[in-house]
């Protein structure tokens, strides 16, 4: 059931082959040339800075250790990231830039920025103008605005009150702006009409009035103009400006205020489906300081008369403004999710740079090149020889020694066989493993080592049948001793591959994880196929009766045929002289 189950799902989802690594079939090389952040000295490049980097990136490109990406240095200010044939070079190159530096900021203005469309949308709590990813929390204590305008408010507002609450030196100072409501969000209205191209604010649609240290900055802002959007997020005690990260239906900027909580709080994040709408969003959770950081501000938020945009937190990555949801309720639970307009790929690929952390180096690409096979494809064909000829030999060695019960071996090793490849195709979808060539030799070396679990089993059988054990029985009696020996060996070989996989990188780690894996396979296989057989087998008088090619004829033994149902007399004691 689960070869068909495993070989069924391979089909269907039309991952019938495994990737192959670097060695087999080529792939992309990428250099990155290490720059100081901004406002950081050249000194930041130095071997420290560069060895986290590459700590990083290989968290990002390895999640789970197999896919055998390769990053290193190579100078002192280069790196070169080595990737196999089908990694897509433009989200390649993304995870490598992407420095995944990630601020809780309150915020205190919005405004659109450069040409608005036909139909201007709010700046509201999505964060941008469409399809953009808006957080929420569970226990639906956060939503969003509706996406059409919100009634504009003039420069008095709460803006800097919620500044001020979050840092005390606030350098605006606070006056009301509406009257407090019991609803959520406010009602919805129609923005004014844009104005000509190349305006940095359009008049009508600003929410809030930007503190005076800022205010410059935050109106000569044009998030249109791919010069001006970068990143901006130089003080985490100061307030700042942003972009939206999604410009597809026009630009939005932020005024923001300190930062609430830093990125460095997030304990974990994870990609999934929502249960509520099925989509896909990222779960983050906080630790203990986060979740105490979370709590606060959004409880300050929550009561600022429920209006944006002085109840709205951004969520900056990388100084784009990725969402700026609305916060109703406090929210006390530490947990958060990022929903919208997600894929799985782009939820899985945020979630993998969170929880990789941030990179301390701005990297550039000056080169990205293809590479040939370092050692190409006659080495898989090399590798499949050998890999046919060690299976071959142990066909022949089972069927000449065991005879009837060699075909027994030979079944089990193609029911592992059948499920070490189907695994192996559906985990380079899911996880990327690679097949290399020590992936292929540690597929090789398992093969003696499911031939090994039958000879034990094999051999405890012949060994009870020789003391005048019958078949049934001997089945019965051996099992229990030759399957201590199996898990212990296994054990010892599951041992060696784990550490083999978690003090040891590269190549390396494809070799450990292929023996860790059939290593588990040959429990199964001995436990869920090979026992049962061989115990219906005993059953059937071929095998009972100890016929000449069962493997288990008592003369090939050196015994007598057992009596049935006991074991033979004892031979009588020599006498004395």
């Amino acid at each position: 059931m689960a070869v068909v189950a495993l070989v069924g799902i391979m089909f269907a989802t039309g991952n019938t082959t495994p990737h192959l690594g670097i060695d087999l079939k080529g792939g992309t090389s990428i250099t990155a040339q290490a720059a100081p952040p901004p406002g950081k000295p050249a000194s930041a490049v130095n071997s420290t800075s560069l060895n986290e980097t590459v700590a990083i990136l290989n968290k990002r490109f390895n999640a789970f250790g197999v896919s055998e990406a390769q990053v290193q240095t190579e100078g002192s200010k280069n790196i070169v990231v080595t990737l196999p044939a089908g990694t897509d070079p433009t989200t390649a190159e993304e995870q490598i830039t992407k420095s995944a530096v990630m601020y809780f900021r309150p915020v205190i203005a919005t405004a659109f920025s450069g040409t608005a469309p036909a139909a201007a949308p709010t700046p509201t709590a999505s964060g941008s103008a469409t399809a953009t990813p808006s957080a929420t929390a569970t226990g639906s204590t956060v939503a969003t605005a509706p996406s059409s305008a919100a009634t504009p408010t003039a420069a008095k507002t709460q803006g800097d009150a919620v500044t001020g609450d979050l840092k005390a030196a606030s350098t605006a100072s606070a006056t009301a702006a509406g009257t407090p409501s019991a609803a959520a969000t406010v009602a919805p209205s129609t923005p004014a009409a844009p104005p000509a191209a190349g305006t940095a604010t359009i008049a009508g649609s600003q929410q809030g009035s930007p503190p005076s240290d800022i205010a410059t900055q935050f109106n000569n802002l044009d998030c249109s103009k791919a010069a001006q959007r970068k990143d901006y997020q130089l003080s985490e005690t100061g307030n700042t400006v942003a972009c939206s990260s999604d410009g597809s239906a026009g630009w939005i900027k932020y005024a923001l205020g300190p930062v609430a909580v830093p990125g460095t709080d997030i304990s974990n994040a994870s990609a999934g489906l929502s249960q509520q709408t099925g989509q896909w969003q990222v779960d983050l959770g906080f630790n203990g300081s986060g979740n105490a950081k979370f709590g606060k501000v959004t409880t300050q938020l929550s009561g600022n008369s429920a209006k944006p945009p002085t109840n709205q937190f951004a969520i900056v990555l990388d100084g784009a403004v990725v969402s700026a949801p609305s916060v109703n309720t406090p929210i006390l639970g530490g947990q958060a999710q990022i929903t919208g307009n997600f894929d799985q790929k782009s939820a899985n690929d945020l979630a993998t740079v969170l929880n990789a952390g941030a990179i301390p180096l701005t990297l550039t690409l000056p080169d990205v090149t293809t590479v040939s096979p370092e050692l190409g494809g006659s080495q898989l064909t090399a590798g499949m020889v050998s890999g046919a000829i060690g299976l071959a030999l142990v066909v022949l060695y089972s069927l000449l020694y065991y005879r009837g019960l060699g075909l027994v071996a030979i079944a089990g090793l193609m029911v592992s066989a059948a499920l070490t490849y189907s695994l192996m195709c559906l985990l380079g979808a899911g996880i990327q493993f690679t097949l290399n060539l020590p992936a292929v030799c540690g597929a090789i070396v398992a093969i003696g080592i499911t031939a090994d679990s039958f000879v034990v089993y094999f051999e405890r059988i012949r060994d009870e049948l020789r003391h005048g054990t019958s078949l049934r029985p001997a089945v019965q009696r051996a099992w229990p001793k030759a399957r201590r020996t199996i898990l212990v060996a296994d054990f010892v070989s599951f041992l060696a591959a784990a550490v083999l996989y978690f003090f040891t990188v590269g190549k390396v780690q494809g070799f450990a994880f292929t023996l860790g894996l059939t290593t588990l396979l040959d429990v199964v296989v001995i436990f869920l196929f090979t026992k049962p057989l061989i115990t219906l087998l005993a059953r059937r008088r071929f095998f009972a009766d100890g016929h000449p090619m069962s493997g288990l004829d008592p003369k090939r033994l050196g015994v007598r045929p057992p009596l049935r149902g006991g074991r033979r007399p004892l031979p009588a004691a020599p006498k004395e002289a």
